[in-house]
């Protein structure tokens, strides 16, 4: 049974977070250009042609003596970029690539859902227990939170108390892992009479 376990629990990891594998690729592409480039340019140098753009160890004694006669502008935004590129790729290697979906624990089967689908649903329990209409109601639904905002219709005094409790009660329902915190909100301004 501890198999079956581990396939649900590996699926389930799967389909909530999102794969690494297109950042690797860019990677790899760029670690394999340079390393095809710097050969290319190097064969070139041993049977001596000249070098098709810029022989590495040329290169190599450019960046030694750096700063030289390179304005400073253009070193600051190579190097600002060359640090973009690095924390885009830091990163996605650190950070958990959630993907906008929960999963609803059943003992035998593996059921994932969208936070769209859950948004939905969420926003009509706060819809029929506030008693206003559809455009009056957003849900945003996050990997550990809920958050309710309502516009109430102009006169008509709404409770997020019970709005909340009607919203958790849905909620439990599902039974999402993890289990989202749920916070309402009511908009300052009202409707004008639905």
């Amino acid at each position: 049974m501890s198999d079956r376990t581990d396939y649900l629990r590996r699926i389930l990891s799967r389909e909530t977070h999102s794969p690494r594998s297109g950042v690797a690729v860019v990677a790899a592409i760029l670690v394999a250009a340079v390393a095809i480039y710097c050969l290319l340019e190097m064969v070139l140098g041993a049977i001596g042609q000249p070098a098709w753009l810029l022989h590495p160890m040329e290169a190599a004694r450019r960046a030694a003596g750096l700063p030289g006669a390179t304005p400073t502008a253009l070193l600051g935004a190579a190097g600002l970029l060359v640090a973009l590129i690095g924390l885009i790729f830091l990163c996605n290697g650190l950070l958990p690539g959630r993907r906008a979906r929960h999963v609803i624990i059943h003992p035998r089967v593996a059921i994932v859902v969208d936070d769209e689908v859950i948004a939905s649903a969420l926003a009509k329990s706060a819809r029929m227990a506030a008693g206003v209409t559809r455009e009056q109601v957003m849900v945003v639904v996050s990997a550990r939170a809920v958050q309710v905002n309502i516009r109430p219709t102009s006169g008509i005094r709404l409770y997020e108390d019970g709005i909340k409790t009607a919203v958790e009660a849905e909620l439990e329902t599902m039974s999402l892992e993890p289990a989202p915190v749920v916070t309402v909100r009511l908009a300052e301004s009202g409707v004008i009479g639905v």
